[in-house]
């Protein structure tokens, strides 16, 4: 029985490696007229899918690169490429040349067009998980707990299958602190914090940083607050998970947790 499984097991591992994948780049998630009104969201909104194309019903991670809201670019990681889901990597306006909201709107309309769209991709819209690293993770985390920026487009976060952020702020960003004369050590909880919008009926939560010895700012710390007060309200599936030894760039030791907290949701679905 136990050889059996295992036979099973190595089939769908081997049915998963040998899918082939396909990748739709630079999409534009705003519409036309968007575009033609502002020739830097032309620029920066547009978003890469990277999906499994002889398959359908595949769970989707959308992934928001970090930078502090000040730099970076999308990119697919490889870490989790092959792997049987679809990537879709955002890129979004940066300050200085935008300010507090706007990326956090650019962040919701990538998701809300990953709601409108995945499926004609082949992939399953109840199985959308939003992640990133550092201001990524911010993004990630702000789309997440306040439902406003997701309702704008008419999208329910509560549909988020997960969220799953790396080193994220749960406090407000230090980027949108140096907007209003902030130095980035003194710690600000507004409307623009993840944390001020602590709900019991969130997503699944599970939050990852670096080790807090090494860590930037405080990061983990910020992050342990935010569970204890999601736990304080009520919320069921919130967890952090402390990378030993890794400092901010903990990314790498990240993904394998990311896959397999998409998997433990995705199989809790499906027993459902």
């Amino acid at each position: 029985m136990r050889r059996l499984f295992y036979l099973v097991l190595l089939f769908v591992s081997a049915s998963i490696y040998a899918q082939q994948y396909t990748i739709d780049e630079s999409v534009s998630y705003y519409s036309t007229d968007d575009q033609q009104a502002d020739d830097y969201l032309a620029e920066r909104c547009v978003l890469d899918v990277y999906y499994p194309s002889q398959t359908s019903g595949f769970a989707t991670i959308v992934w928001f690169h970090g930078g502090g809201l000040k730099a970076g670019n999308k990119e697919i990681p490889q870490a989790l490429k092959d792997k049987g889901v679809a990537i879709v990597a955002v890129n979004y306006r940066l300050y200085p040349k935008v300010k507090a909201p706007q990326y956090i709107e650019d962040a919701a309309a990538a998701v809300a067009w990953v709601f409108n769209n995945i499926e004609e991709y082949g992939g399953d819209s109840s199985l959308i998980f939003v992640s990133g690293h550092s201001a990524g993770g911010y993004l990630a985390s702000m789309l997440g707990l306040d439902k406003k920026w997701l309702a704008q487009h008419q999208v329910d976060a509560n549909n988020i299958a997960g969220l799953i952020p790396f080193s994220g702020h749960a406090i407000t960003h230090f980027t949108v602190r140096e907007e209003r004369g902030i130095e980035g050590y003194r710690a600000i909880v507004d409307e623009l914090a993840p944390v001020y919008h602590v709900r019991a009926d969130a997503p699944p939560l599970l939050l990852i940083t670096g080790d807090r010895e090494l860590e930037l700012l405080g990061r983990y710390e910020e992050n342990a607050y935010l569970m204890r007060m999601m736990k304080v309200v009520g919320h069921q599936q919130t967890r952090l998970l402390e990378l030993d030894g890794y400092d901010h760039g903990m990314m790498e030791p990240a993904f394998p947790l990311l896959l397999k907290e998409v998997e433990r949701i995705q199989k809790m679905k499906q027993d459902f």
